[in-house]
């Protein structure tokens, strides 16, 4: 069995995947982050199953120019097969095509997760994630 140090940085790459993921639109990857029954709740939006998640991550990503997800602070709770996670976050969105010249959309907030140990390696169970403070202009990730 890997050292606890081992098993943490597994655990945080998963996370910092899931941004990679977002940020180069390799919606795929998700499936390399999340298990197949997650749920999601992103600031009172909940999503259910890894399709829904990636649908809905598309849904806002498909009105955006570039974009990059900052992760930082990482606590990492451990135990055998099952760990919770706290991390702050930085998020900027710019606008794609006629929203490229709104103000970039940035939120600050904090993702809470379940992570449970897979046959293949550490996926997300349950995320969460709560806005604390947002600037710019939400139109640039708003349907129309």
């Amino acid at each position: 069995m890997p050292h606890d140090c081992e098993e943490r940085q597994a655990i945080v790459d998963v996370l910092i995947r899931y941004a990679t993921c977002l940020d180069s639109r390799d919606l795929a990857g998700l499936s390399a982050v999340f298990e197949k029954a997650a749920v999601a709740d992103y600031d009172g939006y909940v999503v259910e199953g890894l399709d829904a998640i990636v649908r809905g991550v598309s849904s806002t990503l498909d009105h955006c120019g570039p974009t990059q997800h900052l992760l930082s602070n990482f606590v990492v709770h451990l135990s055998r097969d099952a760990a919770e996670t706290v991390c702050a976050a930085r998020i900027v969105h710019t606008g794609r095509d006629e929203r490229a010249a709104l103000q970039p959309f940035e939120v600050l907030g904090e993702y809470r997760d379940v992570l449970r140990r897979t046959a293949d390696g550490w996926r997300i169970a349950r995320r969460g994630f709560t806005e604390r403070m947002r600037f710019g202009d939400a139109g640039v990730v708003a349907p129309w």
